[in-house]
Formats: structure tokens, C-alpha cells, sequence
């Protein structure tokens, strides 16, 4: 599964930026370059979180989970937004180290060009989450990519920082950027529980997305009048879409079935994990709202 494959790739890859990390601190000493490890840190532990998450995800409908595992990657996507915020409070603690003592930083330029090497890394990384997070509906591997991304801007922020420092003089900047990233950070995770509770408050499909519900139905639906009390949900990859189909009078069993089975077909065409419900009524139950079938 290329979910589960991009989630194992990411515990690699956070390891290796990871190490590269802790080598740039350890050759400088400087904060800013240690609270951008310890970002690194969170992670290692939500790419283990993320491919736990999509694994559980993944797993078929069972009696006591009729619907599927689908919010699983939600809870993910939750905790690391936890974690990203406990990273920056561990930052704010060495920045706080870092006012009450200044220190000059040992060979600054060779340990940003591994600092470097790193966040080139993840930059290619956090985009290749991302856009294949979209691609597969998984918002584990699209929260991970932008964890990613949000370390990326830390790790340029970073370099900027200690290269002004090493250039004035002026120590204690290394000490105030780590602060900077740690409120950074702070905003990133929020932004991420946020996304994430939203899916496990089953919260609707974009706009766009309706809207190409609404004419597929619209155009699939040939001898149906109206489709009422459409609602939609996201859970994970899945795509939740129930409406009720209202039919003249006189269609039969039969003929209701086929239109039915002619739309979930065109949806799933649209949207290939829609889980598709409709409640078909004779026309006496019609609203007049919806979507009026044209055909």
C-alpha cells in the first residue's frame, strides 16, 4: 500500500535528519540549531504515530466498526499536533538557557552546511508527503508533510539566525531566533489539531467537491426528479455521501435500482472512496429543493 510505504519512509528519513541534526549542535553548541533537533525528535515519533494510524485505518469494516477505521488517521494528525506543541515548549527552555548565558558557537559555518544538508532533505520529503497525502486522502501523511514543512522554514530561520550571530557578534541572537521558531512551531500545531478535529467532527466536503456531487447526480440521475437532504462527510480516505432520490410514482423496483446504481457508479468514477447511501421516495415526497435532475 503506497500509504503504508511513505509512512515507513518517513521513520527513515527522520532518523537520518535526525542525525544530521544532532551533528550540526554538537559541532557549534548553538540553540537555535538544538531546538531545530529537537523538533526533529517529534518527528521520528509522529512518523511511527502516522503509520500506525494508516495501518489501523486501512484495515476492512468489522461488526463492531461497520463504517471502516477511517478516523484512526485523525487521531494521528491530533497527536502530533500535541507533540509539535510540547517541542516548542522544550525550545523555549534552552532559549530561556540560552538568554541567562550566551555563548560563542564553535565552528558555525560547518555546522550549518549539515544543518543544511538536512533541511534539504526534509524539504524534499515534506513534498512528496504532501502531495501524495492528497493524492491518497490521507490526512496522517499530509499532517507529516506539514510538520515537515513547518521544520523546513524553522531550518532556514535557523541558518539565518546563527549566520547573523556569527557575522555581529551579537550571541544572544542565536538564543531569541530559537524562540521565534518555538512560536512558529507553536502556530503549526495549532493549525494541525485544528484540521484534524474537524475530520473527527465529521465535517463536510470542500465546496468544490459538493458541487461536483451535486452534478453528477444532476447529470447520472435520468429519470429521477430531485435528490434531497444531501449530506456529506470526510473520514480519512473515505467519503461519505448520503441523499434521498425521489422517482415518479409509477418506476419500478427495478428501474429505481438501475438509476441508483448509475450514479454510486459515476461518483465512485469522481471520488474513488465515496461510500454512497441513497433512500429512493416516490414523487408525493418530493421538496423542490436539492438537485433537479435535468435528464
Amino acid at each position: 500500500m503506497t500509504t503504508v510505504k511513505l509512512a515507513t519512509g518517513s521513520i527513515f528519513v527522520g532518523f537520518v535528519v535526525l542525525g544530521l541534526k544532532c551533528l550540526a549542535y554538537w559541532m557549534t553548541g548553538s540553540v537555535a540549531l538544538l531546538s531545530d533537533a529537537l523538533e526533529s525528535t517529534v518527528n521520528v515519533a509522529t512518523a511511527f504515530a502516522a503509520l500506525i494510524a494508516i495501518y489501523i485505518a486501512a484495515m476492512p469494516a468489522d461488526d463492531n466498526h461497520p463504517y471502516g477505521h477511517h478516523k484512526a488517521e485523525f487521531f494521528s494528525a491530533v497527536l502530533e499536533g500535541v507533540m509539535i506543541i510540547i517541542a516548542a515548549l522544550l525550545i523555549l527552555r534552552e532559549a530561556y538557557r540560552g538568554f541567562v548565558e550566551p555563548a560563542v558557537l564553535d565552528a558555525p559555518i560547518a555546522g550549518l552546511l549539515v544543518n543544511l544538508g538536512a533541511t534539504v532533505i526534509n524539504a524534499v520529503w515534506a513534498w512528496i508527503l504532501i502531495s501524495r497525502g492528497r493524492k491518497e486522502r490521507s490526512p496522517a501523511l499530509v499532517a507529516d508533510g506539514k510538520h515537515l514543512l513547518t521544520d523546513v522554514l524553522t531550518s532556514v530561520g535557523v541558518a539565518v539566525g546563527v549566520s547573523l550571530a556569527f557575522v555581529t557578534g551579537w550571541w544572544v541572537l542565536d538564543p531569541a531566533l530559537a524562540v521565534l521558531v518555538a512560536l512558529h512551531i507553536l502556530w503549526s500545531g495549532f493549525m494541525i489539531m485544528k484540521e484534524s478535529l474537524s475530520g473527527l467532527m465529521d465535517e463536510a466536503v470542500s465546496d468544490e467537491m459538493l458541487s461536483s456531487i451535486c452534478k453528477i447526480i444532476a447529470a447520472e440521475a435520468g429519470g429521477a426528479t430531485e435528490a434531497h437532504d444531501l449530506r456529506t462527510r470526510h473520514a480519512g480516505a473515505a467519503i461519505f455521501i448520503d441523499f434521498h432520490l425521489v422517482v415518479p410514482g409509477e418506476t419500478t423496483v427495478f428501474s429505481a435500482h438501475e438509476i441508483c446504481d448509475r450514479i454510486e457508479k459515476a461518483l465512485i468514477t469522481e471520488i474513488a472512496e465515496a461510500r454512497i447511501t441513497i433512500h429512493v421516495e416516490p414523487e408525493h415526497k418530493s421538496k423542490q429543493a436539492g438537485v433537479i435532475v435535468l435528464g
